[in-house]
């Protein structure tokens, strides 16, 4: 079976390692601006099936997994920064408090489609300016929803997480694993 991961994210690639030792890499080149309609729990899904759709329409014999990951305060989504003020400020509005990480992810295999998100709660601890200021001189938070990539330096911003830590890195593969066992069956 040819599988597909219609994302060019590093992250994902690397977890999707874990499941596929062969998998091929063709970024989903889709719209991804949402519409007023959508409720910030359902965005990540949304785009993922959006992505995971048109790959699929052009390797319909394929298994297509599309992905992506959205960082949620209240109703508000953030993210990827367009610039370093934008990137502190969401670092800023993070600082102390809980907010969701959610990734959605959808499969596209033989006519079939199941999506399904996963969320991850985030805490951080109170964070100082010259904390952030020192984070914003990494590349780090370039490219990453809410500016932060748990996986690196960001870590040490993280007083507890409840849920799945992959998922906060990009793609929940414990889950997707499972959903997997019966999909392709």
């Amino acid at each position: 079976m040819k599988v597909i991961l219609a994302s060019a994210s590093p992250r994902r690639q690397e977890l999707l390692k874990n499941i596929f030792t062969e998998f091929e890499i063709i970024p989903a080149d889709v719209d991804e601006t949402l519409n007023d309609s959508i409720k910030a729990e359902e965005a990540a899904q949304f785009l993922a099936r959006k992505k995971a759709e048109f790959i699929s329409k052009k390797y319909p014999e394929a298994l297509v997994i599309g992905s992506d990951t959205t960082v949620v305060t209240g109703e508000k989504i953030l993210g990827k920064p367009a610039d370093k003020t934008d990137a502190k400020n969401m670092l800023c509005l993070l600082s102390g408090k809980t907010h969701k990480v959610i990734t959605g992810v959808s499969l596209f295999y033989n006519g079939k489609e199941k999506s399904f998100s996963e969320v991850t709660e985030v805490v951080f601890f109170n964070l100082t300016d010259k904390e952030i200021e020192n984070y914003l001189k990494t590349d780090e938070w370039s490219d990453k929803a809410g500016a932060y990539g748990i996986q690196g330096k960001a870590g040490l911003f993280v007083e507890k997480i409840n849920g799945d830590y992959n998922n906060v890195v990009g793609l929940p593969v414990a889950r997707l694993n499972r959903v997997l066992n019966d999909f392709v069956l």
